[in-house]
């Protein structure tokens, strides 16, 4: 069963034919929310809103080891990441659509392991490629299949928030090698390698970074969400074909 986190955009799936929810209670909190089981193309999917079905949860208080182990208790089998982001490169621009094959992290101050010492012990993940290559196939295989134009790879810097970055910032994240800017890939990815679920993310370019494109002398905050909502139907399309496969 394929799982489903969406993110600023994707708070429920409009297609997916709901069976049940489920509230799960785990040993590190409560996750952003019920789980939402349902059918998209006749095959089985939970889905779960990051940032909670009301938008209320930022980014930086997300509890993301709760919502992984809720999705790995709930039997899933792989995690499709549904994240908006602003694009540092020339050509990312606003409604393209990325599949990241690697991360950079400048978050701090998260709970970003489920082995913190003592009886857990310690546990050391090889992340160098930190998204399941074949999940990341599916992904852009629907793209093709549906006529969705799916950029194959980006680097994505997982910074704090919630606040947007300067102008600077992306500058600098630009000299260490990133293309797209969001506040959620991580310690998310780490943790589901941790517990062995494969995870993929679909990022949706909201806008340009700071100080890029349209965004040179600030963000355009009215034109995100018309944006976010064109892209959304393109990228449920893409999901629905994902189960298919």
């Amino acid at each position: 069963m394929l799982a489903i986190i969406g993110g600023s955009g994707l708070t429920q799936l409009s297609t997916l034919e709901i069976a049940r929810r489920e509230v799960v209670r785990t040993p590190y909190g409560e996750p952003s929310g019920a789980l939402t089981f349902g059918r998209l193309r006749e095959r089985p999917v939970v889905f779960l809103a990051r940032h909670g079905y009301g938008h209320t949860i930022p980014p930086h208080l997300v509890n993301y080891r709760a919502n992984l182990w809720a999705l790995k208790h709930a039997k899933a089998t792989g995690v499709i990441s549904v994240a908006s982001v602003g694009g540092i490169r020339d050509d990312f621009g606003p409604g393209a659509l990325v599949v990241p094959h690697q991360i950079i992290d400048y978050t701090w101050g998260r709970k970003s392991t489920f082995f913190e010492g003592g009886d857990e012990g310690v546990h050391h993940i090889d992340f160098t490629h930190p998204y399941d290559e074949p999940l990341r196939q599916r992904i852009l295989a629907a793209g093709m299949a549906t006529g969705e134009h799916i950029v194959n790879g980006g680097v994505y810097a997982a910074t704090q928030g919630p606040r947007l970055e300067t102008a600077a910032e992306v500058n600098r994240l630009e000299r260490d090698g990133a293309e797209l800017v969001g506040m959620t890939g991580m310690p998310e990815a780490a943790l589901a390698r941790e517990i062995g679920l494969p995870y993929a993310a679909i990022n949706v370019i909201a806008n340009y970074a700071a100080g890029r494109g349209a965004s040179e002398k600030g963000i355009l905050f009215d034109s995100i969400e018309v944006v976010l909502q064109d892209a959304m139907v393109r990228v449920r399309r893409v999901l629905e074909e994902v189960c298919k496969s």
